[in-house]
């Protein structure tokens, strides 16, 4: 219950900070350019609250299933905003068309029974702009954020993402009910009714076009006021405590044994978990479903990754290789697709990548965490070996331990049929790094920030200006230029740099959106500049002979997203 009013709390901030200006002028046009107030004369509260009302739903909904719907229907991440803007361009033009108003209405009036009336319009507002409402997040926000990007939304994370919202909405709640209060009791503003109604269509319009192209940014570049406040609420060891907790996501349901990783050996770890809660399969045969009791007969891997994950990249071509060389005899992989990001949970970049890969084994798509939690697993990447009864027999995470792991399924295939005469074992060079490195850096607001090199946080999801530190410790990063903080990610804007202290042979970043990437590693070599399209994923930024320190500057046109380093 605490936790609750602390996100009740965290709303009420959220919703009179900075990031949310861009909504601010269609909430207030929305409660001005009212038809039933300017024929009556009176305040209509209905319609008002119908917005806020549609706003809170829509955003709870958005944030905690929106990503779980997208991947489901194969769009993009930013589909919901650009449907949001652009009900919200069309309700506008409803201003200037009062027919067309009607008829984005009716489908709302069928549904409560009503002809079509101002809180019905009130009612597509709210809905829409719960789509495009970002407010400034701190550590609430964040939490729930994070618990829908990875479809682990259980009923506490739930009723905290409605606290949250129903906080947000009660200042904006104000908002519209001023906007109707103007039209309702100053004269000369309601004999001009129909003009106001024009005016207020295309500031809707044009705010629409913003929201949806990010060129009012600028409107959120204001000082983060409330972040003393954020800290104050939310920011507590006892709300930290509570908000670890929350993204426990579905209860493990498998009955495996805790097994000693990498073992010498084979082990005994008991019956392997079904695959559980798989929303889709790839390179099986008319993309059907696999089950352990189908595969029984066989020696199986159950290979838990995420196609970003540098470390899974370089286990990849050793599982490929044993794929291809034992499948004839006996061996089966399963590729258990468990996404730390948001865009791992869109099909259509899984089976694109996949495919870019090399991944030819069946892959099933665990956007829900069902099979990750049935296994009890932690880890990226994380191999589970399971012999022709079904029994899980060996367990190795992340890299290195190849050659154990082939020979152990060598001595599975032949147990399971001891006719067979293997062919030699596969020679693949090990990848796995040896030296010191940097630690994974995450350059998005919902991991911490760890390595972020700054005497303040940065604030969430507003477009800020800043500048580099006159020096930069190794194993950190800094910004400068203009960057929009999100929960996974930062957006590069105007003028924007990134910054790097490094220690690795090599230098990866998760990047994402359209643009051009100059990179500098401050060693005297010449720049090169790496072109990002396409589905997000992993750019090798920097190669060396050996390991190297320096600092790298990055230059990223904008548009560019940075998820997530890694090194090696």
């Amino acid at each position: 219950m605490t936790l609750i009013f602390v996100a009740l709390a965290a709303g009420l901030i959220a919703g009179i900070s900075p990031c949310i200006l861009p909504v601010l002028p269609i909430i207030f046009v929305a409660g001005a350019a009212n038809r039933d107030v300017a024929e009556s004369g009176k305040g209509n509260w209905r319609r008002s609250v119908a917005i806020v009302l549609g706003l809170a739903v829509s955003f709870s909904l958005q944030i905690l299933a929106g990503s779980e719907i997208l991947s489901l229907l194969h769009l993009p991440q930013d589909f919901l905003l650009w449907f949001g803007a652009g009900i919200l361009g069309l309700v506008g033009l409803g201003f200037l068309i009062p027919q067309l108003e009607n008829l984005i209405e009716r489908p709302f009036a069928r549904i409560t029974g009503r002809q079509p009336s101002s809180s019905n319009g009130g009612l597509v507002i709210g809905l829409m702009l719960g789509l495009v409402f970002t407010p400034c997040a701190g550590p609430v926000l964040a939490a729930v954020i994070a618990i829908g990007a990875r479809h682990a939304v259980n009923l506490m994370s739930v009723f905290v993402t409605l606290a949250f919202a129903i906080g947000a909405a009660i200042p904006l709640l104000f908002i519209a009910l001023a906007g109707g209060r103007l039209v309702g009791r100053v004269k000369s503003v309601r004999e001009h009714a129909p003009l106001l109604r024009r005016i207020g269509g295309v500031v809707m319009i044009l705010m629409a076009v913003g929201i949806g192209t990010s060129a009012f940014n600028f409107l959120t570049a204001v000082p983060g006021y409330t972040n003393a406040l954020q800290n104050r609420f939310e920011n507590t060891p006892s709300d930290r405590k509570a908000l670890d907790n929350l993204p426990s996501g579905k209860a493990a349901t498998g009955k495996l044994v805790n097994c000693p990783a990498a073992s010498p050996g084979l082990v005994s770890c008991g019956p392997a978990p079904n695959f559980t809660d798989i929303t889709s399969w790839l390179n099986t045969p008319h993309d059907e479903p696999l089950s352990m009791s189908s595969l029984r007969g066989k020696v199986v891997i159950v290979d838990f990754w995420t196609y970003s994950c540098i470390n899974c990249q370089r286990t990849l071509p050793h599982v490929e290789a044993w794929y291809k060389r034992y499948a004839p005899y006996g061996l089966e992989i399963v590729g258990v697709h468990t996404p730390e990001f948001a865009f791992e949970h869109v099909v259509s970049n899984v089976k694109a990548q996949s495919k870019s890969l090399g991944v030819k084994y069946p892959v099933a798509i665990d956007d829900d965490y069902g099979t990750w939690h049935a296994y009890h697993n932690n880890y990226w990447p994380a191999e589970y070996l399971i012999d022709a009864s079904g029994v899980v027999r060996h367990v190795d995470y992340g890299e290195g331990g190849y050659s154990l792991t082939e020979s152990l399924i060598r001595t599975l295939l032949l147990k399971a049929n001891p006719g067979i005469k293997l062919p030699p074992p596969t020679t693949v060079p090990n990848l796995t790094p040896t030296e010191e490195t940097n630690p994974e850096s995450y350059v998005g607001y919902s991991y911490g920030l760890t390595y972020f090199d700054s005497t303040t946080e940065p604030p969430s999801n507003v477009a800020t200006k800043y500048h580099f530190p006159k020096s930069l410790s190794l194993g950190t990063f800094a910004f400068s230029g203009v960057w929009d903080e999100h929960a996974e990610e930062a957006t590069a804007g105007k003028g924007a740099k990134l910054e790097l202290g490094y220690l690795a042979r090599n230098v990866y970043l998760v990047m994402g959106g359209t643009g051009t990437v100059t990179v500098s590693a401050g060693d005297g070599t010449p720049a090169r500049t790496i072109h990002v399209s396409g589905v997000p994923t992993l750019y090798r930024l920097l190669h060396f002979d050996s390991s190297s320190s320096g600092t790298m500057v990055m230059t990223l046109s904008a548009g560019v997203q940075a998820y997530d380093f890694t090194f090696g």
